[in-house]
């Protein structure tokens, strides 16, 4: 990117001369997109970004990047064709319906991809492939096997990869989860964070596929279902985000933003729970057959409760805490993590500086720009993919401890239940035909 720059700059001298010899005047105004500043960088000093899933999240998180001056969106890709040329329009990019074309171009440096839930995995992968960074909408993952198959695509091909948990770049849930690592409230031995529903089932009658929608490639690798609008928006009546097989409902909707703060404060970003149990009455899903709120569904589906069992005797409930964090309860007193802020009881021990040997974790005010800014320096950034695979494991291992309805013990290091074959079969679910993850990433 940089030695583009530099040629231009070069020719531009070099004309200024040639006309000086000449005695004709030289231009005096340079277009400020080809000349770079520290607070302006110049077109080909940018990263090229393309968009991969572009919908509500996706078409704003391409805003961010671009707002940032140190992106250009060279290109959009999503199965609704209508919808992607609107935004290719708006960006002055190329649109594309088939995002495997767009992965193909040499002037993309890195994607930015908000598919749904049931996609996501094969998109990182490719993209790992075809030698592209990555930035992935939480959750990272559908499933645990495809969060592994995603760090190890990473890994291999030396990828920048940012996992979408914003809350890792919030000062206050940085400061808060600071406070729980260095001790402030002396060991903790219970963490309480909200009681996020698991999905339900679909069963909406067929409407009209819209003009220019690929709907047979929208479902990918789930079953091919009939169109229905409150199926293929986010959030409706009630949405993609609330069913089975495309998400794992709020639990990894919501809950990978508080279990991830969770993680976070305990030290756990290449680790997790080593247990995790439910208490109350049998899991009871509803099937939708018509259009309706998420509160009948996300109420029969917040039961049972919820418990982990993390090193050291500290058990997680998902109860009464809050929606983007959780309640640390130590020997010394509480700390709450949400998004946005951090308190403590006694109130002086969020008062008191961190000491020059106290825990430091990473440093992000702006999640975009954090990748941003990786991407060139090459480091990882603050949620990289382990950790986002790690986070959404938990909300994963919530939701088959509620499908299965007993105590599952499990194996952090391995990524396996153990002496529980039946457990084991959920840590991945079936694909259809031609969209299988690659055999070797």
């Amino acid at each position: 990117m940089g030695s583009t720059i530099q040629s231009t700059r070069r020719q531009f001298l070099r004309r200024s001369l040639a006309c000086a010899a000449a005695g004709i005047a030289a231009p005096t105004i340079i277009p400020r997109e080809v000349l770079a500043a520290a607070d302006h960088p110049g077109a080909n000093d940018r990263i090229g970004i393309g968009g991969i899933g572009i919908g509500r999240q996706g078409s704003g998180l391409l805003q961010n990047a671009a707002a940032t001056q140190l992106a250009r969106i060279v290109a959009v890709a999503d199965v609704y064709e209508r919808r992607v040329k609107e935004l290719a329009a708006k960006f002055q990019a190329e649109a594309y319906t088939d995002y495997r074309k767009m992965l193909e171009r040499k002037d993309i440096d890195a994607i930015i991809t908000a598919t749904p839930d049931h996609w996501r995995a094969l998109v990182c992968i490719h993209a790992c492939q075809a030698g592209k960074d990555v930035y992935a909408e939480k959750p990272m993952t559908l499933t645990i096997v495809e969060g592994r198959r995603i760090v190890q695509a990473v890994r291999k091909y030396g990828r920048v990869f940012q996992t979408g948990s914003q809350q890792r770049s919030d000062p206050a849930c940085r400061r808060g989860c600071e406070w729980v690592r260095n001790g402030r409230i002396g060991k903790i031995h219970r963490v309480v964070s909200f009681n996020y529903p698991s999905p339900w089932e679909c069963a909406l009658p067929a409407q009209p596929v819209p003009e220019g929608l690929d709907w047979n490639q929208w479902c990918g690798p789930t079953p091919l279902v009939p169109y229905h609008i409150d199926l293929f928006t986010p959030r409706a009546k009630p949405g993609w985000i609330s069913f089975r097989p495309y998400s794992g409902g709020e639990m990894t909707g919501w809950g990978s933003h508080g279990l991830d703060q969770v993680q976070w404060a305990l030290g756990m970003d290449e680790s997790g729970p080593i247990e995790v149990w439910t208490e109350g009455p049998k899991f009871n899903p509803p099937t939708y057959t018509a259009p309706e709120s998420q509160a009948r569904g996300n109420k029969l589906c917040s039961e049972p409760k919820v418990f982990f069992r993390y090193p050291g005797d500290i058990v997680l409930e998902l109860g009464d805490g809050p929606h983007g964090g959780a309640i640390f309860i130590g020997e010394k007193g509480k700390i709450l993590v949400d998004r946005g802020r951090c308190s403590s009881e006694p109130e002086d021990i969020g008062k008191q500086p961190l000491g020059p040997n106290e825990i430091r974790l990473a440093k992000s005010d702006d999640h975009m720009r954090n990748w941003l800014d990786c991407i060139k320096s090459r480091q990882r950034p603050v949620a990289d993919a382990e950790i986002g695979h790690r986070s959404a494991t938990v909300c994963h291992l919530g939701n088959i401890a509620r499908w299965l309805g007993r105590r599952l013990r499990w194996d952090p290091v391995h990524e396996q239940f153990l002496d529980d074959p039946e457990a084991n079969t959920l840590l991945d679910r079936p694909r259809r035909k031609g969209y299988e993850l690659p055999e070797s990433t």
